[in-house]
């Protein structure tokens, strides 16, 4: 936890050491199993059972200057429930307990879940005052008094019995369609989707989510709600909810089942009508540890030994959705120590690490990668993260950092890793630059990973073995899996995702090539000789460990 002094914020472990829940012994546990694997330091406290979820409740009350209610001892006022219906309680962990003159009196598990405040005060019509109250409670509370969650399709129904005005502001507003998005986001957070898809056609409107990257159709509202439920989402995003003919960006903060999300918003016109596509990013889901990447442990040591590099550049290559950025994530969170300084500049910030610090990218006001990373020089830093390298500008920058002694990391958009260095000399940086700069390139790929649940053995036929070629003699005799499809993947077979990576170290021979100016191909000959794995050996090395199939591997990589 990072103390503001400007502030005088006190940090969340003192707090709970003055109300003589820690001891300093619990607190230092805590902050080394927060900096190995993530999260919040709440939930890295109820992990190791050193403190209970009311305790970190009552400490980030009193950390933010919030009111606290033992709902151990308060019964909430009926006229208070019927200002909130259950979705809506269901869905953000919230509890109605009394009216104080026009004031809703609302309980919420996670003090820092003030956004949603403003939220229901719009939804509801009245101000609306937030008190804290233990989690766990609070859930029991809604489900005795709510009684279950409604269906997505009753939630559906009564939208589309209750909303006709097509006055878009309107009907965004009315509690229905409040409601359905709610139901919508839990859902699609609970499924663990990266994405929402809001798509309108010609007489129908579709709502799909992306998990482990394949989309999957959930139950569409009819045509009718299309307009209120993506004015909804400008709404809440703070987007002209008028314009409706040109593409807006947009940003919501929510906290969903007590989690904090970050839902990053894109609205498309289209010739049907106005759609967009909801990026859900799950902060408490992330696991920003090497480990949990699916590294083979030799590739993992090597990671570990590229983020202890004094100086020199590191690229995570792949395309987009290829986990890039968890996994420069990830080696930040391997390196960050109070001995080292780190900064980052990114767009847009993904995810919050403490004792890192992180700059967002603004190129509407000329804040861009090339112009950030010149003034993070300024400030002594010892390690850079650099989103995304696209110009020569941000690569020349970048080569220049490295020679004067920082280790750079950051992101290039390539085929493999050997392609990296052609694509280098292409962007004009001088490959004497790049041999003397360039220390490694590390290409991914995700494959989603055979559910538990319903994984079954089988062994490889004929057929098989001939469509991997060369490949298929590793298979002869070994016992593969499958997974056969069950609820808990949604009848895919799969559940969860996984890295396949290929690294290049940048060694002698690898410079020598590079100056002697080598193709792509050339280069991948020598990193082959030099030890490099193949992203395709990478994956069938995964397949013989039982943790994804053939299928996967080759619809992912390419000889």
């Amino acid at each position: 936890m990072s103390d503001d002094a400007s502030t005088g914020r006190r940090l969340l472990g003192q707090i709970l050491k003055a109300r003589k829940v820690l001891g300093e012994g619990q607190v230092q546990e805590a902050l080394d199993t927060q900096r190995e694997q993530g999260g919040l330091f709440g939930q890295c406290l109820i992990a190791l059972g050193h403190a209970t979820s009311a305790d970190v409740a009552m400490a980030l009350a009193e950390q933010s200057g919030l009111e606290t209610v033992d709902l151990e001892t308060t019964e909430p006022t009926p006229e208070a429930l019927e200002k909130v219906d259950g979705s809506t309680a269901h869905t953000f962990g919230v509890l109605p307990l009394r009216l104080e003159g026009d004031t809703l009196v609302l309980a919420i598990g996670d003090p820092l879940n003030t956004a949603v405040l403003e939220d229901l005060s719009f939804s509801t019509g009245m101000p609306v005052r937030g008190v804290v109250g233990d989690a766990a409670k609070l859930a029991e509370w809604v489900e005795e008094l709510y009684g279950a969650e409604e269906s997505l399709a009753d939630v559906i129904a009564d939208a589309a019995a209750s909303v006709t005005d097509h006055d878009a502001e309107a009907a965004a507003a009315s509690q229905p369609v409040v409601r359905l998005l709610n139901s919508i986001l839990q859902r699609a957070i609970r499924d663990r989707a990266s994405d929402v898809h809001f798509e309108t056609f010609e007489g129908a409107f579709r709502i799909r989510y992306r998990v482990d990257g394949a989309l999957y159709e959930v139950e569409s509202p009819p045509p009718h709600l299309a307009l209120p439920l993506v004015s909804r989402v400008k709404v809440m995003s703070n987007l002209d909810i008028t314009e409706v003919r040109v593409p807006q960006d947009g940003r919501i903060e929510l906290s969903i089942d007590g989690r904090p999300v970050d839902l990053r918003v894109a609205t498309l016109p289209s010739i049907s009508g106005e759609g967009c596509v909801l990026r859900i990013l799950d902060r408490s889901a992330v696991n920003l540890d090497l480990r949990a990447l699916g590294l083979q442990q030799r590739e993992e040591q090597v990671l570990k030994e590229l983020v202890e590099l004094p100086h020199g550049i590191v690229l995570i290559t792949g395309p987009t959705g290829s986990g890039k950025t968890t996994t420069l994530y990830a080696m930040l969170q391997e390196a960050n120590s109070p001995d080292l300084k780190i900064i980052t500049t990114e767009d847009p910030v993904e995810y919050e690490i403490e004792g890192i610090v992180q700059v967002p990218v603004n190129h509407e006001i000329g804040v861009t990668y090339a112009a950030v990373l010149r003034t993070i020089l300024r400030q002594d830093p010892d390690k850079i993260l650099v989103g995304e390298i696209r110009d020569e500008e941000t690569a020349s920058v970048a080569v220049e950092a490295s020679l004067t002694g920082h280790t750079v990391f950051s992101t290039i958009h390539t085929n493999d890793a050997p392609s990296t260095i052609t694509r280098l000399v292409d962007m004009g940086i001088q490959p004497f630059l790049i041999s003397a700069t360039l220390e490694a390139v590390v290409a991914q790929r995700l494959v989603r990973r055979i559910c538990p649940s319903c994984r079954e053995a089988y062994q490889p036929d004929e057929d098989l073995l001939r469509e991997l070629g060369p490949d298929g003699a590793q298979f002869e005799g070994a016992t593969l899996y499958y997974g056969k499809g069950c609820e808990e993947c949604h009848h895919t077979g799969y559940r969860g995702r996984m890295g396949i990576f290929e690294v290049l170290r940048v060694d002698a021979g690898i410079k020598r090539s590079i100056l002697g100016g080598s193709s792509s191909n050339e280069l991948r000959d020598a990193a082959r000789n030099s030890g490099m794995r193949s992203l395709r050996e990478s994956g069938l090395g995964a397949v013989l460990e039982g943790v994804t199939t053939i299928e996967e591997v080759l619809r992912e990589t390419i000889v």
